[in-house]
């Protein structure tokens, strides 16, 4: 496995986080349009990419049914971690507000969480390489559009759970470093092919779950519908044509 192509696609991810979380800080108005552009990449590499490929990769090991239980397993179990763990908010009212405890430390945690999550992005990358070139280059866009957000949201938690802007600053720089240091730890790792089907097919709930659950609703929020719905049919569809070409 060439290890120079992981690491400049994972430094990619880095950028984009930075870029999406320096953005946070100075711009507001046209977010809600990448994040719908994001939310259409992101859901698109699931459907025409990531189940394919593991029904591919898995069919001397496992039935068809049994790598999409793994898919919805995946799904459910980032639910948990979004809702239980991650303590995810989402904006709720014209204040742009969120309901939930309001605290330092819960933006510190919400940050955290997701620089870990950041760090699993990376990893996906590594492990996507892994199947193939094509699917590595596949991954990577989805996980490119889904990092900026990612950025967005870190300093988006910090700042209004009482956090200051050069805290912000901090946790964005950890999570921009997050996926390049997940890239890195599959260097070290060779995965089987049959194992490879299943953790595709994993990756593919999470990522069901991150457009449709996260990034569409995000996008939608207290912003026109219309524009929100035609950007996020353009990521679905660019990613689409990517995933033909790359084939």
């Amino acid at each position: 496995m060439e290890s120079l192509p992981i690491l400049l696609v994972a430094l990619a991810a880095s950028v984009a986080t930075f870029i999406g979380g320096s953005l946070a800080l100075k711009l507001k108005d046209k977010l809600h349009l990448i994040l719908g552009f994001s939310a259409g990449a992101v859901l698109a590499v699931a459907f025409f990419d990531l189940i394919p490929e593991s029904l591919e990769l898995g069919a001397t090991f496992f039935e068809p049914g049994t790598l999409i239980t793994f898919t919805a397993i995946g799904f459910f179990a980032y639910m948990i971690l979004d809702r239980v763990i991650l303590l995810h908010a989402h904006n709720d009212g014209d204040d742009g507000h969120v309901h939930a405890h309001h605290s330092t430390r819960r933006g510190i945690i919400g940050a955290g969480s997701l620089s870990s999550h950041s760090f699993l992005d990376g990893f996906a990358i590594g492990l996507a390489f892994q199947v193939s070139p094509a699917v590595g280059a596949v991954v990577a866009a989805a996980v490119l559009t889904h990092d900026f957000s990612d950025g967005i949201n870190t300093v988006n938690l910090v700042l209004k759970n009482g956090g200051s802007r050069k805290e912000a600053f901090r946790w964005l720089l950890a999570d921009a470093a997050a996926p390049l240091l997940g890239a890195i730890a599959t260097l070290f790792i060779t995965v089987p092919e049959g194992a490879l089907a299943i953790i595709l097919s994993t990756f593919a709930g999470f990522f069901l779950y991150i457009g449709a659950s996260d990034l569409l609703p995000e996008s939608h929020h207290n912003h026109p519908r219309i524009l929100t719905t035609v950007m996020t049919l353009l990521g679905a569809l660019v990613l689409f044509v990517v995933i033909q070409i790359a084939g």
